[in-house]
């Protein structure tokens, strides 16, 4: 949606939108109670911000970045996209953490392993579980950035935040886990909790949460 399609009143929230050019597709925002020091949308190649994919926000002890990955699409159409976006925002996110530790969250469109979803074993050319896909999901945390659910439950299974709307598969728990909360590894020590909320409804996702002690 673009900003002021619908009213959203959140008193005592700072709002942050950044919509694709092309109206009804992708975009995302963040509502905080704590103003940032500086926005900035997009990652800073045309291409990619046409689809207002990225958010990020510099805090006082941290940088904050919301994204909504790129979707591989049916038959993979997108793949190669995809593959050139995540090289892209890694680099991005590598400059980011070398100013201050970041906090990454958002729709990575990734089950990164097999735990992360129903059926491993009938999707491994779906887009969302190919190992293109999943490979540069590794590469991602292997610049030292950490999946905090996995990290807090290393071992819990049917744990999922998206569902399609086919085949009732919310009410049979047939999901993928493809959001995610990554930080830097240097926050580790002040992470308490993940926390995924299934019984939240209102979308095909789910939403999640982090709980960070950080100072004001």
């Amino acid at each position: 949606m673009q900003k002021g399609q619908a009213e959203i009143d959140l008193s005592g929230y700072v709002q942050f939108w950044n919509s694709a050019v092309k109206k009804g597709y992708s975009g995302t925002a963040i509502f905080s109670r704590l103003k940032p020091l500086a926005e900035h949308y997009g990652i800073g190649i045309s291409k990619h911000d046409q689809e207002g994919r990225v958010i990020t926000l510099e805090m006082k002890d941290f940088i904050l970045v919301n994204v909504y990955t790129p979707n591989a699409r049916q038959e993979l159409v997108r793949l190669d996209y995809r593959m050139e976006w995540e090289d892209d925002f890694r680099t991005y996110l590598q400059k980011l953490d070398k100013i201050k530790p970041i906090i990454v969250c958002g729709d990575f469109n990734v089950a990164h392993q097999e735990i992360d979803l129903r059926h491993p074993e009938t999707n491994h050319e779906n887009p969302g579980f190919t190992k293109q896909e999943r490979g540069k999901m590794t590469e991602l945390l292997n610049i030292g950035l950490t999946d905090t659910f996995r990290t807090q439950y290393p071992n819990i299974e049917g744990a999922y935040t998206w569902w399609s709307f086919r085949s009732n598969a919310r009410a049979n728990n047939s999901g993928w886990r493809i959001d995610y909360f990554l930080i830097s590894q240097r926050l580790i020590p002040r992470m308490t909790d993940a926390v995924i909320y299934p019984k939240i409804f209102g979308s095909d996702h789910c939403p999640i949460g982090l709980e960070l002690v950080i100072s004001q």
